[in-house]
């Protein structure tokens, strides 16, 4: 750890360093729709909004972040073990709604999972509320 992390446009090169970070993140889930081809399909309708971070050449957190013109959508928020509770999550979601905020959505929805609290106190201390009555539902196609 240099203690230098940088952060910057996630692109598809650093797609196979996010899968390996995704990895040792508990509770993160690669499914559907996150290959490669997909994700690079994700960045191009969402030029500038994904983040990752770096340090040296080692990928730390990764953000990937998109909107539908009406809604934001935060996908993915991860950070190595080794550098959890250095801020630097707070970091790639701050980085990734000044994003948001440039394309004029006005809600940002994201989906954690009912038995990862630690990811739901995470995001309640940055500012999101549990939606009452919402119950997440999705379909495979």
């Amino acid at each position: 750890m240099s203690g230098k992390i940088n952060t910057r446009e996630f692109s598809i090169n650093d797609y196979d360093a996010a899968v390996e970070l995704w990895k040792r993140v508990e509770h993160v889930e690669i499914a559907e729709g996150d290959d490669r081809e997909s994700i690079a399909q994700f960045i191009a309708r969402n030029l500038g909004l994904s983040r990752v971070a770096t340090d040296g050449s080692r990928t730390v957190g990764v953000a990937l972040c998109g909107h539908d013109g009406h809604r934001g959508h935060i996908y993915h928020l991860a950070v190595d073990p080794a550098y959890q509770g250095r801020g630097l999550g707070k970091r790639l979601l701050d980085e990734c709604l000044r994003g948001l905020r440039r394309t004029e959505v006005k809600r940002v929805i994201i989906m954690v999972a009912d038995d990862n609290p630690r990811a739901r106190k995470f995001w309640k201390r940055c500012g999101y509320e549990e939606i009452p009555g919402a119950v997440a539902m999705g379909i495979d196609l």
